[in-house]
């Protein structure tokens, strides 16, 4: 329960997921990503950035990630599982652009501190950088900590205010000690994940796949510029919003279940109909069992009650809106 309060009420140092990090440097390295991904690359100017996905010709998922530009450098945050594939295929895709690939994944890593108070901690630590409270998502810059460089950068993922603070992994456990003298408490693993479930937050790998188009996990209004040029997958995603009104076959939608979390990959039944299935569960201290899931389009809106099975007992859940 005091891990859970300091990510509502203080600040709160943990991850919700692995991830590592790939540079895409060069001149053309804005409009190389234009062509791949489903967010507005070349618009970013130095200091901000964008959430993004990465799309097969068939409009599903290859990845999701963190877009930061900082006028010399665009820095991917990627699944860690997806960082070795996804650096490859952007080496595969360029042909006559002046465009750098490395990955950063041996050498840096990203230190999340998430909660309301999360940006004085990190002013007293960093030092010369203020006014955190006030940055909008994705706005970043180069700061210090202990004369090394680091980036900080805003990324709300649990209801709160969240940061990452990208540092050399040689530097990683002092930075996080310095946060935690500083007032921040690293918390527990089912703590990020009770705030991440509640706050509707879906992650790559568990509650996205390769199985997934974007609008079924409802991050278009983050991930997809509907203005840009083309990119890979775009007529599918165009064919869903303007030809099918936006309708998908399902949606990912979040459950308050009764009695406890059920287990992941649950089924999910209107009466003896099975319309869909868990992806992530968790106890909220706040407000107790509550489950990602996807479920048949006719069965989305908020209020709307099932059934979620677990083992041999169905227990009664409704849909509520994702915060």
């Amino acid at each position: 329960m005091d891990d859970y309060r300091h990510i509502r009420e203080g600040a709160a140092v943990g991850a919700i997921a692995p991830r590592h990090q790939i540079a895409v440097a060069g001149p053309d390295r804005a409009t190389y990503l234009q062509g791949l991904l489903t967010n507005d690359i070349p618009s970013l100017s130095a200091g901000t950035g964008c959430y993004s996905a990465w799309l097969t010709p068939q409009g599903r998922m290859l990845t999701d990630m963190h877009v930061l530009e900082s006028g010399g450098m665009i820095l991917l945050d990627v699944p860690a599982e997806t960082t070795e594939a996804t650096r490859e295929r952007l080496e595969q895709f360029i042909f006559t652009e002046n465009v750098q690939v490395e990955s950063l994944a041996e050498r840096l890593t990203g230190v999340w501190i998430h909660g309301p108070k999360a940006p004085s901690v990190l002013e007293r630590v960093l030092g010369d950088t203020v006014g955190l409270s006030a940055w909008p998502d994705y706005h970043h810059t180069q700061s210090e900590f202990r004369g090394q460089p680091v980036s900080v950068a805003r990324i709300d993922q649990l209801g709160v205010p969240g940061f990452c603070v990208y540092v050399e992994r040689a530097r990683e456990q002092d930075l996080v000690a310095a946060l935690t003298d500083a007032g921040a408490r690293v918390v527990s693993a089912e703590a990020i994940e009770a705030a991440r479930v509640e706050a509707g937050y879906p992650v790559f790998g568990i509650d996205m796949t390769d199985d997934t188009i974007p609008l079924e996990a409802g991050i278009e209004e983050r991930a997809i510029s509907l203005t840009k040029g083309c990119y890979v997958g775009q007529e599918v995603i165009i064919r869903v919003l303007h030809r099918g009104h936006g309708r998908v076959a399902r949606r990912l939608v979040r459950l308050q279940v009764e009695g406890d979390a059920p287990p992941r990959d649950s089924k999910i039944f209107s009466a003896e109909r099975e319309i869909g299935f868990v992806t992530s569960a968790a106890e909220s201290p706040r407000l107790g069992a509550l489950a990602l899931g996807y479920v048949h389009r006719d069965f989305v809106e908020p209020g709307t009650a099932v059934e979620v099975q677990a083992g041999e007992i169905r227990a009664r859940a409704v849909v509520s809106s994702r915060s």
